[in-house]
């Protein structure tokens, strides 16, 4: 098979969703070897023709890269008008795996996406007018016109079977994996003595306000380092003493921190599955996790979940995390090794491969 996959989000730095999008890229060329032919494409600014080659480097795929002034509006519209189809610029396809950021058209062949998460259509109030526009024309075209659904976690194929009406049939869970980059051996950073490491974007999802009110609770214990870029909406106030904004940080960097942390906090409202988790238990580290049940897949039996709207229970759960290290840890890189990229990959490729022989 020909099977052509969108990287536009790899035109930024990344966050969860092209973690994930890279880590996919790398199993599905694993999985496929030299039976399968893979191309990379995107519509893409000058910065996406540097950052895309970059994030894929090392990964055996053609790339089909195609500049645009203000490639965002480009992609919209070709989304929108439906024309002309992906085969005019890059030949015939057998398969046609689009992202978050455009559903192009296509004349024939398995049509794909990736759902990450419900958010804008379950809680609007939690993205932008531009994110529940985007993300909205997309799920209405997925629900309609894909032969397969990938989804990252059990919880989220539930809800797109429910709240997009999609058949069972045409979803598959595509769990994420963990990066080469987080494990438990390596370099620790060391931040002027004890910390709590979250990692996420600044966003209200996030909840990093309660977070802020918990670690005051903790009075001088740990510092709180916060990795992640600056997002949307009200701001989380980290100007205080004992925090740490370390704005956004690459994998490399990610890791060491990691490392050596005394223990990960993610108190996040609601996720699609949550790969911080993973990657802060492959690295060693004890967590303290939302006890939202979007979690739970990514949490297992391996964390401690606290109630994410209570400051309280959170500070409670990181002073218990630090107690039961010894028991944590352990269980955290047993579960952290269930997930891995090239299970991922043979999961996109084992669904190709029946919804192709079903055209």
């Amino acid at each position: 098979m020909r099977i052509a996959f969108d990287v536009s989000p790899l035109s930024h730095p990344r966050t969860g969703i092209g973690n994930y999008i890279r880590g996919s890229i790398a199993g599905l060329a694993r999985a496929a070897g030299s039976d399968h032919e893979l191309v990379a494409f995107a519509p893409t600014s000058p910065q996406g023709l540097r950052a895309i080659p970059q994030a894929l480097a090392g990964i055996p795929i053609s790339l089909s890269l195609r500049f645009l002034p203000f490639a965002h509006h480009w992609r919209q519209a070709w989304s929108r008008l439906g024309r002309p189809a992906l085969e005019r610029f890059l030949g015939p396809v057998d398969v046609l795996h689009f992202s978050d950021w455009m559903y192009p058209p296509q004349r024939g062949g398995v049509r794909a996406t990736t759902v990450h998460d419900l958010v804008p259509l379950r809680f609007p109030e939690w993205a932008t007018p531009r994110t529940r526009r985007m993300h909205g024309a997309k799920y209405a075209n997925a629900a309609r016109t894909c032969h397969l659904l990938f989804c990252n976690s059990e919880a989220t194929a539930r809800d797109v079977r429910e709240r997009l009406g999609v058949e069972p049939e045409r979803l598959r869970v595509a769990y994420p994996g963990v990066g080469e980059a987080f494990g438990p051996d390596g370099d620790r950073a060391e931040l002027d003595g004890p910390y709590a490491l979250t990692v996420s974007t600044l966003e209200p999802r996030k909840n990093l306000e309660t977070l802020v009110e918990a670690h005051r609770l903790l009075a001088g214990t740990l510092s709180l380092a916060v990795a992640g870029g600056e997002g949307w909406g009200p701001q989380p106030l980290l100007d205080r003493p004992g925090i740490r904004r370390l704005g956004f940080v690459e994998n490399g960097e990610l890791a060491r921190l990691y490392r050596g942390a005394a223990a990960f906090v993610f108190p996040s409202r609601f996720e699609g599955f949550g790969i911080p988790v993973l990657e802060a238990m492959a690295s060693g580290v004890p967590c303290v996790v939302s006890s939202h049940p979007s979690l739970d897949e990514a949490s297992g039996n391996a964390a401690v979940r606290v109630d994410p709207e209570d400051a309280a229970a959170i500070a409670a759960g990181i002073e218990r995390a630090l107690r039961e290290r010894g028991e944590l840890v352990p269980r955290g890189l047993a579960h952290a090794a269930r997930f891995s990229w090239d299970g991922t990959g043979r999961v996109l490729l084992r669904g190709y491969e029946e919804a192709y022989a079903g055209l």
